[in-house]
Parts: structure tokens; sequence; C-alpha cells
């Protein structure tokens, strides 16, 4: 297995770095898909005859396994390479499809759970770190650019997997064109051996064509004391376990949370959501569930823009000021959303696609934030212990949604005032992180490594 360690991957010179982009989309744009679950959720409720909730903890548990993955695996990532790195990523990940589908069809939950949630959740954490810890290296003159890129391929994966899915579907289903068509168990299950062998295919290309920059690379022109010079950026050094105590870093693990908590609960309600705020008094919706699937696609885009829009605005705006937008901005388009909403389909369609947005820059930008307030020192350490809030959002975030729903009434037959509560609740936990990142300050100097401790090689950053 020796072609899998990081000595084979370092680029040669003159090696240019816009080759690298491209093998990190191929990785996040597959892993992606895990934003795409809303296209066969009511398909599970009714396969399987449980609640939304329980439905819903498939999604939760990746998202946990994603968090602890990455936090445990960083510096295992940063040592043997991103190509070991995504190709036991692509293992994890196309292994978790597989067992899904064996128990989709035996009609045994628990498999999807183990399958999807648990160890394909391990896959999205490692293939999630593993391009972006490269990316920061070919890019430091640019770090919210080079998040960014990498990034908005995990956002964008949907805009690939709701369509397809949405058509793989209507494929495997004979009864797809019947009125008020919901999937067949039997066709989610294809669908998921489906995505196995597709996803493992790309995954691979994105293994074997990523390359490393080598020791003491820099761009040509590059000048670090430029970075420093910014408001809210050290030139010192902390280290992961001084990080995680100081007050900084805490208040960004809540903005992240309060964040990822209010955007995901929207992803992971998306095409059921839009359907139900456009429902009829006769139980029918003005939006069909493949123009439901189409929004899915959409909010993909506002995801996977956003990441990298947002967090290359950062690099002009500074960190803590883009945050302000995404948490500030993001709770009156929430309000208004909870509000006035169903007024229409466009402006409903324009709230939720500029709060995604919002949600992907979050997510871009937080390792350039950290890189600002912790140095490079250990970065990816520290990123990979701040992505358990993600793991914390990804239980919240389904768990509120879908616990007022069930409240509410039966899949299917909701309204958009069953969402109100929830979407409040959204609006509560975005106040309390526009005023965490409020507080954000330098880090006190008692923190800082001394300069023979922070010369160590340290764990790239992760994402």
């Amino acid at each position: 297995m020796g072609w899998l360690d990081r000595e084979r991957t370092i680029a040669p010179p003159g090696f240019n770095r816009w080759l690298i982009p491209p093998a990190a989309l191929a990785v996040h744009l597959c892993i992606g898909q895990a934003y795409a679950t809303s296209v066969y959720k009511t398909a599970l409720v009714a396969h399987f005859g449980v609640s939304l909730t329980q439905i819903g903890l498939i999604f939760s548990i990746a998202i946990v396994m994603l968090g602890l993955s990455a936090a445990v695996m960083g510096t295992w990532v940063d040592t043997n390479g991103p190509r070991k790195a995504m190709f036991v990523s692509a293992l994890f990940w196309s292994g978790g499809f597989l067992l899904g589908s064996l128990g989709i069809f035996s009609g045994q939950l628990w498999l999807v759970y183990l399958g999807y949630g648990f160890i394909g959740g391990i896959g999205l954490g490692i293939g999630y770190i593993s391009p972006v810890s490269t990316l920061i290296k070919w890019f430091p003159d640019r770090p919210g650019l080079a998040t960014g890129m990498a990034i908005m391929g995990f956002g964008g994966g949907a805009l690939i997997a709701s369509p397809v899915s949405t058509a793989l579907l209507g494929l495997y289903d004979p009864n797809s064109g019947a009125e008020g068509w919901v999937a067949s168990g039997d066709a989610v299950g294809k669908l998921f051996l489906t995505l196995a062998v597709v996803y493992l295919a790309y995954m691979m290309f994105g293994a074997f064509t990523i390359r490393v920059p080598a020791d003491g690379w820099k761009p040509a022109g590059f000048d670090p004391a430029t970075v420093a010079a910014r408001p809210l950026v050290t030139s010192n050094n902390v280290s992961a376990a001084n990080a995680i105590r100081t007050r900084q870093f805490w208040l960004v693990w809540v903005v992240l949370f309060c964040n990822v908590t209010a955007g995901i609960g929207i992803l992971e309600q998306a095409a059921p959501m839009i359907q139900d705020f456009f429902r009829q008094p006769d139980g029918s919706s003005l939006v069909s569930a493949v123009v439901a699937g189409g929004f899915v696609g959409l909010l993909s885009i506002a995801n996977m823009g956003g990441r990298f829009a947002w967090s290359a605005t950062s690099d002009k705006t500074g960190r803590r000021n883009i945050y302000m937008v995404y948490l500030g901005v993001g709770t009156v388009l929430y309000l208004l959303l909870a509000l006035v909403g169903s007024g229409t389909t466009a402006l409903y369609v324009l709230l939720a696609f500029v709060i995604i947005s919002f949600y992907g820059g979050g997510f871009a930008t937080v390792p350039a934030y950290l890189r600002d307030l912790f140095g490079t020192f250990q970065v990816g350490a520290i990123h990979g212990r701040l992505l358990t809030a993600w793991s914390a959002a990804g239980i919240a975030g389904p768990l509120i949604v879908n616990g007022f729903l069930d409240a509410q009434g039966t899949p299917g037959e909701l309204t958009a005032q069953a969402y109100q509560p929830a979407l409040l609740t959204m609006v509560g936990l975005l106040v309390v992180g526009f005023i965490a990142n409020l507080l954000v300050r330098p880090v006190h100097s008692t923190f800082h490594e001394t300069a023979a401790t922070s010369t160590v090689r340290e764990p790239a950053l992760e994402s």
C-alpha cells in the first residue's frame, strides 16, 4: 500500500496549484450527498412505518460521526497524507451505502443507522478534512478562498445527488407515475446500491490525482507579514491543548453551533418543507415532488455558492464581520420565513436561498477564523475539535424541527403554520450566536507558544 503514502504525493517543482481544487471537489461533491437525504426521507418513513424523528436520526448519526471522526482522525490525516485519507474515506462512504441498502431491503432500520449513519459518517469526516488540509497549504495567501474552494463541493453535492436520486427513484419504482407518488423502499434500496458504486469511482479519482506541496514551498511573491497585519489576526501561535482552554475557542464553538443548527434544520427537511408551506385545503400541494427535489438542488447551489463567495469575501472584510452578517441578517430572514414565507413561492425560495448561503459560508469561513485567532501551529487539530459543534448541531437541528413537526401532525398533511415554532426557535439560536461572535477578542498572550515550540511540524488545517 506504499502508493498511498504521503511521500508518493509530493508535487514536483513547477506544479500548478490550480490543479488541486478538482481533486478536492471530486471527494466533496460525493460526500455532499448527505444534504440530499430529504429527497427520500418521506419514502423511508412510509417503508419502515416510523416517525420523521426516527428517520431524521439517520442523518443526525452521520453528522455526529462526521464531527467525531474529523476531531479524532485529524492528526492521522496530516501524518499519512490526503491520498490515503481519501482512499479510506471512499471505502467507508461507499460501504455505508451498501450496508444501508441491506437494511432497507430487509426492513431493518438499525442497519441503516449503522451503515449510512455510523460507517458512512466516518467516511464523511475523513473525506471532509483531507482535501481542505491540502488546499490550505497550496493557498496560504488566500485562506478564505482556499477553504471555500474545497468546502463548496460538500455544499454542492446535493445539486447533483438530488435530481439524480429523484430520477433514479422514478426509474426503479414502477408506480412512479401515480398521483401523490411516494417512492417504495425497494427503489430507495436500489438507489443506495447505485450511489455506492458511482461515489467509489469518483472519490478514487480524487485520491489518485491529489498532490501536496514540498516542505518550504510558498506562492511566488507571498509575504506572510501582509496577512498578520490585519485586525484580529495574530502572528503568534496557540497549541490545541491551550486553545480549548481559551474563551475564544468556546465562543467560536457557539457561533458555529448556532449557525449550523439553524441551517441544518431546513436542509434536512427541504423537500417536504416547501410542499407543506404551500399545501392546499384538500391536502394537495402546489409544489410537486419533482419540483421539491429541484428545490433541494437549488439550495445546494446556495450552500455551495455561499461557501465560496462568503468565505472569499471574508479575506477582505475580516472573519468576525462576516459572521455578523451570517447571524444578524440570518435572524431577520428566518423571522420573515416563519411569518410571511408562505405568501408566495418566489419569496419562500429567495429567503431560503440566502439563509442557506449563510449556512454554507459559516462552514467555509471558520477554519480561517481559527487561523486568525490561534495562528498556524496545530490549527488543524484545533479545527478538528471545533467540529464537535457540527456534531452537536447535527443532533439538535433535526431534533428541533422533527420534534415540533411530529407534535403538529402527520407527514404529508402539515402546513406552513406547523413550522413556525421550529423556525422561531432558530431565530433565538441565531441571536445567541450573534452575541457570542461580538464577544470574540484576541487570545491573551499567556496562551501563546514559544518560538521554539511553534516551529514543530503542526497538523495541517482541516475543514
